[in-house]
């Protein structure tokens, strides 16, 4: 690691920052990192602007606490692109901080992303909670429809975040105290989410991949997601593979009888076909006629639902006289 103490201005609280130029090779991806690096149309944009303009901000990094090198606490697109580029070396903050401090720190660096995936926020937000939690001090029982008999943690210590601004200062700061507040709640106060949609999220961490990914694809709702995760992960096997031979995607009332049948023990592939195959309300044939057409035939006072009445009654006399003349030619 060259020293480069000009690149970059630096405040930050964190002892024993240092800010150099690291070879590429020597940087680690974060261990788990949720958040997805893909050579797509963004990351080309990414790349193009560096090789123009350099790498304004740089990475935020710490010791490898597994080996050699050092890991990415933020800054894997950056790394990722410059790779594409070419470059051999980027500048790096390199800070010392424990385990939970860089998973707040990675978190919150990617969070303030504009596109997020479901499947990215769902292990972004587990992560950030079981690095809360293991900073609180006191232990609280609940219960939740979606996570029954679960231990809620109280956060009672100063929380951190991380601050990167787009001059390359870092801050990294502790925020005020989060006493009496249950770690779920600080978090959904934090990202601007409910704790309800928090903890949806962190169900879709039990899905299997093939149906995550459908999340990620909006092919199937969260809400939908959410219950079906409740499904073993055989049955979810199960039910992808009938959704891909079917063509077809459960909705929030059907997968909601999945999860029954199975916490019930009495979901199989035949319950599943079943389930699946069942006519939804939006698949029912309808007739549309523009009322431009049928409106000048009903009296003006008429209500929608009067006029539904009569449109029936004229059309089940219509049917009567039909049958009689039927009737007719057969004698």
């Amino acid at each position: 690691m060259v020293k480069k103490k000009a690149m970059c201005s630096l405040q930050t609280d964190v002892p024993g920052a240092d800010i150099g130029m690291i070879k590429i090779r020597e940087l680690h991806d974060f261990k788990e990192h949720p958040f997805k690096v893909e050579r797509n149309q963004e990351l080309f944009e990414l790349r193009r602007s560096i090789q123009q303009e350099g790498i304004l901000v740089p990475l935020l990094v710490r010791k490898n606490p597994d080996g050699e090198g050092f890991e990415i606490i933020a800054g894997h697109r950056r790394k990722e692109a410059a790779l594409w580029a070419g470059i051999k070396e980027v500048p790096a903050i390199i800070c010392s901080m424990d385990d939970d401090q860089a998973v707040i720190a990675m978190i919150d660096s990617n969070l303030q992303r504009e596109k997020i995936l479901p499947s990215e926020k769902a292990f972004a937000y587990k992560m950030r909670l079981q690095a809360m939690n293991r900073q609180g001090k006191r232990k609280e029982l609940s219960s939740d429809p979606l996570e029954p008999k679960c231990i809620e943690e109280m956060v009672e210590i100063s929380l951190l975040e991380a601050d990167i601004s787009e001059n390359g200062e870092v801050n990294i700061k502790k925020t005020d105290s989060a006493a009496g507040y249950q770690s779920n709640e600080q978090l959904a106060r934090m990202v601007g989410e409910s704790v309800t949609q928090i903890k949806r999220y962190i169900r879709l961490t039990k899905l299997i991949p093939k149906i995550l990914d459908m999340v990620d694809r909006e092919l199937l709702a969260i809400r939908s997601a959410v219950e079906i995760s409740f499904l073993t992960e055989e049955e979810q096997y199960e039910l992808h593979a009938v959704m891909e031979l079917e063509q077809c995607i459960p909705n929030i009332s059907q997968a909601n009888r999945l999860k029954r049948m199975s916490q019930q023990k009495q979901l199989d592939m035949d319950m599943i076909y079943d389930i699946l195959q069942e006519i939804k309300p939006n698949q029912r044939e309808q007739i549309k006629i523009p009322f431009e057409r049928i409106g000048k035939y009903f009296p003006p006072d008429y209500t929608p639902a009067q006029q539904a009445d009569l449109i029936e009654k004229l059309l089940r006399g219509w049917a009567h006289q039909n049958k009689k003349k039927d009737v007719q030619q057969e004698i």
